[in-house]
């Protein structure tokens, strides 16, 4: 399937090396303004090209919308966006090693399994070109929460292969327990993020060292991994579905379709469990107008008279989500990259039918690591999956604000049955 979502649906088309890869956005709210000048800022942070660390595919990746707008608003309609490829060279894979061995982990032999075809130059389907779409969706999913609930949304890197902004500790096994880190989850923006060209990591003394061991493997004709951290604030309480539709679970899915991706955590994470449930847990507080993150009194939600919700929680451990559902606190989680598959390094491998070994230098342009410029793409998969929840809470609220009123009460005036006081509480 090439389509993600349910009430904000996003379907993506388009090979690495064709003409264009183009994206089909479903149910849009009508009477936003929206033109071509909204998806560019993602689109560029995304696109090749960007620096010495990065593939020098040229690629300008203009955004052109096709449909769904009019006059720069949104009609409600399907949003069709179009990016053309301009620098593709398929030359680049037609010679006889490529054409013969699948690149060692990566999608050649596994998509050639699946369809008995394969695109005949560069990744097809299965190449980051693909996210391009992913990237205008997300941006217009972006201004729309950020327009109604005053949502920011912002990525960046915190591992490249050893060298890490938050090195595990015995104090902190997760970074949540760190006070640095927490800092920073609350206050990073993307401007300070992108001060920290071309590594995206928001500290000037590790990002120097993650250039140089990019660079590093880059001259070697190799190839490294890393993990990028994302946090998303000011999100609405109560977005996410019982069991199966958990708002993690989804964020989950959304990161884990992004290529190159190995590993998915959320809060404490994997380093939550060095900690007992004594520290782990998250005590509720009153919530005051001080703990209100700014911007939210100038979203639409507060216009509109939404009330906010009258607890908060004093840590953040649980990462803005409890029980599937968010809980009004930033929701951040960490996405872990493998090292990019396509390396000049010579490898021994098998050919595609089996009959012989042989060994492998793979052609092309390709990132050495591709951190740097999955910063916008995590940040896109985050608000698809955001936007989408906020549509199906929207959709509950709106069925049931047509029902008659219920009684609002607390506690019963007197016990229950059992001695018990009966909860009889309507919202």
């Amino acid at each position: 399937m090439s389509s993600f979502g349910s009430f904000f649906r996003v379907t993506t088309a388009g090979e690495s090396h064709a003409a264009a890869v183009t994206v089909l956005i479903d149910n849009t709210p009508p009477g936003m303004e929206l033109s071509d000048r909204d998806l560019q800022p993602a689109l560029d942070r995304r696109r090749p090209g960007q620096s010495k660390i990065t593939t020098p595919r040229d690629e300008k990746d203009r955004a052109i919308i096709l449909s769904g707008t009019e006059f720069g608003v949104t009609l409600g309609t399907p949003i069709a966006i179009m990016v053309k490829n301009e620098d593709q060279r398929p030359k680049d894979y037609g010679n006889s090693t490529m054409d013969r061995f699948p690149r060692p982990s990566h999608a050649d032999w596994t998509y050639l399994e699946k369809y008995g075809v394969k695109a005949s130059s560069g990744g097809g389907r299965s190449s980051a070109r693909e996210t391009i779409g992913r990237v205008a969706a997300g941006a217009i999913a972006e201004k729309y929460l950020r327009l109604a609930y005053g949502v920011e949304i912002v990525a960046f890197v915190t591992d490249v292969g050893n060298v890490s902004l938050f090195p595990p500790t015995p104090e902190h096994p997760s970074p949540s327990t760190n006070p640095d880190f927490l800092s920073l989850v609350n206050t990073i923006d993307r401007a300070t993020v992108d001060k920290f060209l071309p590594v995206r990591c928001p500290d000037g003394a590790v990002s120097d060292k993650m250039m140089n061991l990019i660079s590093d493997f880059r001259d070697r004709s190799d190839s490294i991994g890393g993990v990028v951290t994302c946090v998303i604030r000011n999100v609405p309480s109560g977005l996410g579905e019982p069991c199966f539709d958990k708002l993690e679970a989804k964020l989950a899915h959304a990161m884990m379709s992004i290529p190159a991706t190995k590993g998915f955590d959320i809060g404490s994470g994997f380093g939550g469990v060095q900690v007992p449930g004594s520290t782990h847990n998250d005590p509720f507080i009153p919530a005051t107008n001080e703990q209100v993150p700014p911007g939210v009194a100038e979203s639409g939600a507060a216009r509109a008279g939404i009330p906010r919700p009258k607890l908060t929680t004093k840590t953040n451990y649980s990462g803005g989500i409890q029980g599937g559902i968010s809980n009004g606190a930033p929701i951040y989680f960490r996405v872990a990259f493998k090292a990019p598959a396509t390396i000049g390094v010579d490898q021994v491998t098998a050919t595609y039918d089996g009959d012989a070994e042989g060994v492998l230098a793979a052609k092309g342009r390709h990132d050495p690591c591709v951190v740097p410029r999955a910063v916008p793409i995590v940040e896109a998969m985050a608000a698809l999956v955001v936007m989408d929840a906020v549509l199906a809470q929207q959709a509950r609220h709106t069925a049931k604000s047509l029902l008659p009123p219920l009684k609002q009460t607390l506690k019963s005036e007197k016990p229950a049955g059992n001695g018990v006081t009966e909860d009889t509480r309507a919202l």
